[in-house]
């Protein structure tokens, strides 16, 4: 097992299917296929572990990406097969959400705290604990609960996504920190815009 004390494991919650990827629900699946893209490497299907998988060197360290298809709601079940196989301590994942309670385009590191209604945070609370990094991207909220449903799961717009977009980038540029476990050098660099 690696002595290893940074990020090993970054995980996107999103929906699988070509009818969700431009929903705001999704954004998490965003960040890591950003984060891919850059690195140059691709998902593939692993069916043990319910969801898409890729890694890339960084820092002399393998960083996992990790796409669970096992829908929103049961993430936690391929995070949990994951981490179980790789034997990653959940103090070393990143889990990149959308969150409503940031606006539009804001991104912010959090640890532990509570799912804030988040069935995808729920579920990998369910089987991880909360003791766990987390990528919030900013997705805005509808301003009335009744309307969060179908503001995370309706398709985005053009300029929603293009924010999101951006900060997608500024929370890819804190890569090095993450994988170094300095989470105070990379809330420093995202929560501080100058």
């Amino acid at each position: 097992m690696s002595k290893h004390k940074g990020i090993r494991l970054i995980a996107g919650l999103g929906n699988p299917g070509e009818k969700h990827e431009q929903t705001r629900h999704n954004a998490g699946f965003w960040f890591v296929d950003a984060l891919a893209t850059r690195e140059n490497v691709i998902f593939k299907q692993e069916t043990k572990f319910k969801g898409e998988v890729a890694h890339f060197p960084c820092h002399g360290e393998k960083i996992w990406l990790l796409k669970p298809h096992t829908f929103m709601n049961d993430s936690g079940e391929s995070l949990r097969l994951f981490c179980d196989f790789y034997k990653i301590p959940t103090e070393q994942i990143l889990i990149a959400h959308d969150e409503i309670d940031l606006p539009n385009g804001e991104v912010k590191i959090k640890w532990a705290g509570g799912h804030g209604g988040h069935n995808g945070l729920r579920s990998i609370f369910a089987h991880l604990g909360k003791d766990i990094w987390r990528l919030r991207i900013g997705v805005g909220h509808p301003g009335h609960k009744d309307q969060v449903v179908s503001h995370v799961l309706k398709q985005i717009n053009k300029h929603d996504r293009a924010e999101i977009d951006k900060s997608i980038i500024d929370a890819m540029n804190a890569l090095d920190e993450y994988v170094e476990g300095d989470m105070e050098a990379a809330m420093r660099k995202l929560h501080t815009k100058g």
